[in-house]
């Protein structure tokens, strides 16, 4: 039996996904299917494997779509946080409904980041976020030379010496603090004042994780899924 882990989850499900209009135009980005369900349920499921009970679901555009897809469970509350409404605002009109800390990720990427691990780590820093850093997919194939002559050839290989925002986040009360209105982006203000104020502990996450921007993005996921290594899939 998995135990209880009484911190909840915010997940930011309201931006236009407009690098993906292909499917946009018709359903929220969070509810383009990869496989037989939505990559949000992808997420929540993954989630829940690690014990995270209550879920809130940041949404905007095309709010009633997801609304409507989860109307019945009783652990999930979809808010509608505005059209256009920035990261930063979409968790600052939350404020009055979390209490203590949270989770928080996007609801366009799936990881096997090891929830138990970063809860750890962020108590151990004693800091007021934590940020889930990843090694990001090259977007061109890389080869490799020696005398001019190819010794390797990877297509989109995962860059080893940078790190990139990754999301899978936890963040204690105090964040609202660093968040002003509806106009205000998470990931720009706020995370630089958090490190000016050193108050931004980083997790790095060697393991697979994948965003989905792009159709090509979706069908990698999809083929991922298929295949007998699927990182995220939920924990018996």
């Amino acid at each position: 039996m998995v135990k209880k882990i009484n911190i909840p989850l915010v997940i930011l499900a309201g931006g236009r996904g407009s690098r993906i209009s292909e499917y946009t135009k018709i359903i929220p980005k969070p509810m383009i299917k990869i496989g037989r369900i939505p990559i949000i349920q992808h997420i929540i499921n993954y989630y829940k494997s690690f014990g995270v009970e209550k879920i809130y679901i940041a949404s905007g555009y095309k709010s009633h779509i997801i609304r409507k897809y989860f109307h019945k469970n009783k652990n999930i509350t979809v808010i509608d946080t505005g059209l256009k409404t920035l990261t930063g605002g979409r968790i600052k009109r939350l404020e009055n409904i979390i209490e203590g800390k949270f989770f928080l990720t996007y609801g366009d990427g799936l990881s096997n980041v090891n929830l138990t691990y970063l809860i750890k780590s962020h108590k151990k820093s004693n800091k007021i976020a934590t940020v889930t850093a990843v090694h990001p997919i090259a977007r061109f194939g890389e080869i490799k030379l020696k005398n001019n002559l190819p010794i390797s050839f990877n297509e989109k290989p995962q860059v080893k010496n940078d790190w990139i925002n990754g999301g899978f986040f936890i963040f204690e009360q105090s964040i609202f603090q660093y968040l002003k209105n509806d106009n205000t982006v998470l990931e720009t203000s706020p995370m630089h004042k958090l490190v000016n104020n050193n108050q931004l502990n980083v997790y790095k996450h060697q393991g697979f994780w994948q965003c989905m921007d792009t159709v090509r993005d979706k069908e990698l996921l999809d083929k991922i899924y298929k295949s007998n290594f699927c990182p995220w899939k939920k924990k018996s």
